[in-house]
C-alpha cells in the first residue's frame, strides 16, 4: 500500500476528519486505501498556529502533534485536478516509522 506524505497539522485535520480535500498540484489516478504519513516538514509557529485554529484542534500544541510516523489510513476515493478527496480515516492502534525512506508525495513505506 502506498503513503501520503503530508505536514502537521493537515495530517492531523485528516485524521480527525475534519480535512477532506487534500490539495496538491497535480492530479492522481490512485484510489483506494492508503497510508498517511506525518512529515517531518514544518511550517513557521503563526502558520500552524492559524492552521490549527481554522481546523479546530485545540486539545493538543501543534509542537506534540506525531511527525515522522505512519498513524493511520484513508481512503482517496476521487480527484478533480489538484483536488484529492479522502474519507473514512482510521486511526492505527500504534505510530510506525517506515522502513523506507520518505519521500514528498508518494513512497511504499514498508
Amino acid at each position: 500500500m502506498r503513503a501520503l506524505s503530508i505536514r502537521q497539522p493537515h495530517a492531523e485535520a485528516i485524521m480527525r476528519g475534519v480535512k477532506k480535500i487534500e490539495y496538491r498540484t497535480r492530479p492522481t489516478k490512485v484510489r483506494g486505501k492508503i497510508y498517511i504519513y506525518f512529515s517531518l516538514g514544518r511550517y513557521s509557529a503563526a502558520e500552524e498556529a492559524e492552521m490549527m485554529a481554522e481546523y479546530g484542534i485545540d486539545d493538543v500544541a501543534c509542537d506534540d502533534l506525531p511527525r515522522g510516523v505512519i498513524l493511520g489510513t484513508v481512503e482517496l476515493y476521487d480527484c478533480d485536478g489538484g483536488e484529492w478527496y479522502v474519507c473514512n480515516p482510521e486511526r492505527a492502534k500504534r505510530l510506525r516509522k517506515p522502513t523506507n525512506h520518505p519521500q514528498p508525495v508518494w513512497f511504499n513505506p514498508f
